[in-house]
């Protein structure tokens, strides 16, 4: 049995049953991509793919070489790999076994991962050969020597010639994805040499896509029959990153927008906000396998990096997507495997994890603490030497560990990744940085909870405070390092403005963004339900949350004056998109008349879907109490707010939650029903959630039955007292 060096990211569960894969070219014979074999030019102008960035890959412009690595990349190759920092990564590409001339193929018809019961596994035979025409194409553009491009084309068209499917068990879909992504480069690089023929090169592209990509879609639609979140991000991320490399290599635009929408999805584990499962303050990004251990932490990053890149190559900035999600995740997992002194490790902030197979991961694991993966030559050289932002934890962890090997060599990381970093994404650099970005404001506890992320250069930031949009400010706080993140306590009610600036040896840069902060308690959103007439339910707070009547609600005589009256089966109310994004401490509220008990009906759920939401239900299962419930990874991680019982029906009842910090309460009838204070979820942790309903429910449960009257959302957390007064107000 042939196995990778690394660990085999093994399967979950092992529950699952082993199932075959059996794919093969005439089962599954899709239609060959389009488009010509296109040449080496980079095509585009700068400008225009600066500006594509900024809204995404146009529509059917691929282009190429436009993977890992564009024809400006391999310029800058050939111009530098004789000097250090390049040189150490070059000489480790030249001394690999994968490099060599002397190198053969072992091609085979089916490659087995995973154990079927029957055949012995044989993938090693198919990530060896892959690392080799990657290390052969890649020495090839940077020497010139074409006897290393006709080596890379022997070994494409050795399999291209012969797979015919890959097998095994589910971890089948691990050979075609991290294989899939690798082959698909190494085919990119050689695209356009005239020493390939049209028809081979043909032929490689169809392997590519009746062999790979049907595997790597079938896994993502599918998930071997499991739930959405069963398998760990890296499952997902090497099959997106097969696709994503696929669509470009066969300039096919559906494959690339289904990746694309993936990874900027809430569902799948592979999606960028799921994988950064967590945000802690100093946008330090708790990445979903660090409970796990750090072989798994850090091969997340390998992955999604080179599916940052790949985007980025084809005018998308996934790197920037969700204010620089991905270096959020990138620097809590560097900080995290490296020693801050002594023997030391850094400390990283952490919550609990759960998913739908119950791990309830609750501390950081320190399992492969240290581990070392060729990634972060490409993490550092994006954000601080493109982009001039500070990633202080990627930047070390990749200086320590130059030059990055790749294949089999020590210290590489295994065939997970192809390596090479410090020869691929060295840049030289950056003249200066730019100023403090992403700068946000979140009220947690009564206390303006800021973070931002920083520039290259900057040895100290200093963060002002004003109490009207663009100042003046005041300096709140000076000479603030690492992590970047600053608690505002004891402020007034009021609302206040932020930025922060930079201190460098040329002196102090520009602010960043203004962000806005309300502390003290605000009223949001007033649904008071007095409309007689129409499918609009005004907002009295005056800002804007108008709700929509839909599915047959009605206007009825309510508690106060008029109510809406929802009939259990198909009616709701609608609120604005996005319309708690910003809200940290909070405050809901509202009358609530139940017809009769129906178990899992909502009073109101808001969310994108059933992984992002938070609700309040009457009754949670056939004999549950009242529930507010919130989420940002599925049922099976939500963080509850329990009463002592079903709400009542026939009557009406005042009901209210309210979150401050870590601690959130349920209110009925003025009185505290329930608490848990052990709660670090808060609406904004939503996001832009799509889908702000009264009445209804994420999942297809029933239609809440009966009437509802004014609807409150306040800013901050009021008191039991305050909670109290609503009734009578």
């Amino acid at each position: 049995m042939i196995n990778t060096v690394e660990d085999v990211i093994e399967n979950k569960n092992a529950e699952i049953s082993r199932r075959t894969f059996l794919y093969s070219l005439g089962a599954l014979a899709l239609a060959g991509c389009g488009g010509g074999l296109g040449g080496d030019g980079q095509g585009g102008a700068p400008g225009a793919l600066a500006a594509a960035r900024q809204g995404g890959k146009p529509p059917g412009a691929f282009i190429h070489p436009g993977l890992l690595h564009t024809d400006a990349d391999f310029t800058r190759m050939a111009a530098k790999y004789t000097t250090s920092p390049w040189s150490g990564s070059w000489n480790l590409l030249i001394n690999n076994s994968h490099a060599s001339l002397g190198y053969t193929a072992r091609p085979v018809p089916i490659v087995y991962r995973g154990s079927d019961g029957v055949h012995a596994q044989n993938f090693g035979l198919l990530f060896s050969d892959v690392a080799a025409a990657y290390a052969c194409a890649l020495r090839w553009k940077v020497s010139g020597n074409p006897d290393y491009a006709n080596k890379a084309v022997e070994i494409m068209n050795a399999w291209s010639a012969v797979l015919t499917s890959i097998q095994g068990s589910t971890e089948a879909a691990l050979a075609a994805g991290l294989q899939g992504y690798e082959f698909a480069n190494a085919a990119e690089i050689m695209r356009g040499y005239s020493g390939w023929a049209a028809a081979d090169f043909t032929r490689f592209r169809n392997m590519m896509l009746n062999v790979f990509y049907p595997i790597n879609h079938d896994f993502l639609i599918r998930h071997n029959g499991t739930e959405i979140t069963h398998y760990w991000a890296n499952w997902d991320l090497c099959n997106l990153a097969s696709i994503l490399a696929i669509s470009v290599l066969c300039d096919d635009q559906a494959k690339w927008d289904e990746a694309i929408n993936y990874l900027k999805g809430e569902s799948g584990n592979g999606g960028i906000g799921q994988a950064v499962y967590f945000l802690h303050p100093g946008h330090l990004g708790q990445w979903q396998e660090s409970g796990r251990d750090q072989g798994h932490a850090t091969l997340g990053i390998a992955l999604l990096g080179a599916i940052c890149e790949m985007a980025w190559n084809q005018g998308e900035d996934l790197y920037g997507h969700d204010n620089n999600r991905f270096l959020a995740g990138a620097e809590y997992v560097a900080k995290s495997n490296l020693i801050e002194s002594g023997g030391t490790y850094y400390t990283v902030p952490y919550v609990r994890y759960n998913n739908i197979d119950n791990v309830n991961q609750t501390v950081f694991s320190t399992s492969a603490q240290g581990h070392v993966r060729p990634c972060w030559a490409l993490v550092y050289n994006h954000y601080v030497n493109r982009k001039g932002l500070a990633a202080p934890h990627s930047k070390r962890f990749a200086l320590q560990i130059q030059p990055e090997g790749g294949g089999s060599g020590s210290g590489s990381g295994g065939y997970d990744q192809l390596g090479y970093g410090t020869l691929t994404c060295t840049r030289d650099p950056i003249a200066s940085g730019a100023a403090p970005s992403g700068l946000t404001a979140h009220t947690m506890g009564g206390a303006v909870v800021l973070s931002w992320w920083g520039s290259a250069y900057a040895t100290g930031y200093t963060l002002k405070r004003a109490t009207t949009p663009g100042g003046p400010y005041t300096t709140v706080a000076s000479g603030i390092t690492d992590p970047l993140t600053y608690s505002d306590s004891g402020l007034a009610a009021g609302t206040y403005y932020y930025v922060v600036s930079a201190t460098t040896s040329t002196g102090t840069t520009a602010n960043s963004n203004e962000t806005k902060a309300v502390v003290g308690v605000q009223l949001h959103t007033l649904l008071a339900f007095n409309e007689s007439g129409g499918t609009v339910a005004a907002d009295a707070s005056g800002q804007g949350h108008a709700g929509t009547l839909a599915g047959g609600a009605i206007w009825v005589p309510g508690k106060k004056n008029n109510a809406v009256s929802l009939n259990g089966s198909s009616g709701y109310v609608s609120l604005p998109a996005g319309i708690m994004s910003d809200v940290g401490d909070a405050t809901i509220a509202c009358w609530v008349y139940w017809n009769a008990s129906r178990a899992w009906e909502r009073v109101f759920d808001f969310g994108s879907g059933t992984g992002h939401y938070m609700m309040l239900t009457p009754r949670a299962g056939n004999t549950g109490p009242a529930r507010f419930a919130i989420t940002v990874n599925g049922w099976s991680n939500e963080q509850n707010i329990n009463s002592t019982a079903a709400l009542p029906t026939g009557q009406w009842v005042h009901v209210a939650v309210t979150l401050s910090g870590g601690t959130g309460r349920l209110y009925v009838n003025g009185v505290q029903a329930g608490v848990n204070t052990g709660m670090f979820l808060a609406p904004f942790r939503l996001q832009n959630t799509t889908r702000n309903w009264i009445g209804r429910s994420q999942y297809p449960d029933p239609y809440f039955n009966g009437k509802i009257d004014e609807f409150r959302i306040y800013r901050g957390a009021l008191s039991a007292a305050e909670v109290a007064a609503l009734m009578t107000a």
